[in-house]
């Protein structure tokens, strides 16, 4: 078998583990890895999905959205209400980007976390 895991680097990882829980409903797994007063891992997950999140860490080439000035990558998160999921993320930090939206068979809206990350919230086919 083989996996896929985003592993995003923040500028604030308590900061942001606190905001995907209010956004998205992630769950810390207890799994995590603090040293300097950074957290180096965390592991979180939104349903059954898993990613990481670590502070930056400049020595092993992890940078944040914020110090780079942009976003590198984006999130696709599938939901079964978009609109619901999309204000949440909203109310709890996030800014709009791109309303959600009837695209085909599908709703989708783009929005940008208070950390810089990108995320596609969209419906499965319909």
């Amino acid at each position: 078998m083989t996996t896929l895991v985003p592993y995003l680097t923040v500028h604030d990882a308590a900061a942001a583990i606190a905001f995907y829980a209010a956004a998205f409903g992630a769950q810390e797994t207890g799994e995590r890895d603090e040293g300097d007063g950074r957290i180096g891992f965390v592991e979180l997950r939104v349903g059954e999905v898993p990613f990481y999140l670590s502070d930056e860490f400049h020595d092993y080439g992890a940078y944040a959205p914020a110090t780079l000035g942009h976003s590198t990558s984006a999130m696709v998160l599938g939901v079964d209400d978009v609109d619901a999921v999309y204000a949440a993320a909203v109310a709890a930090g996030a800014t709009a980007d791109r309303e959600p939206s009837d695209q085909g068979d599908e709703k989708r809206g783009w929005l940008v976390d208070p950390f810089g990350h990108r995320w596609a919230i969209h419906s499965s086919p319909r």
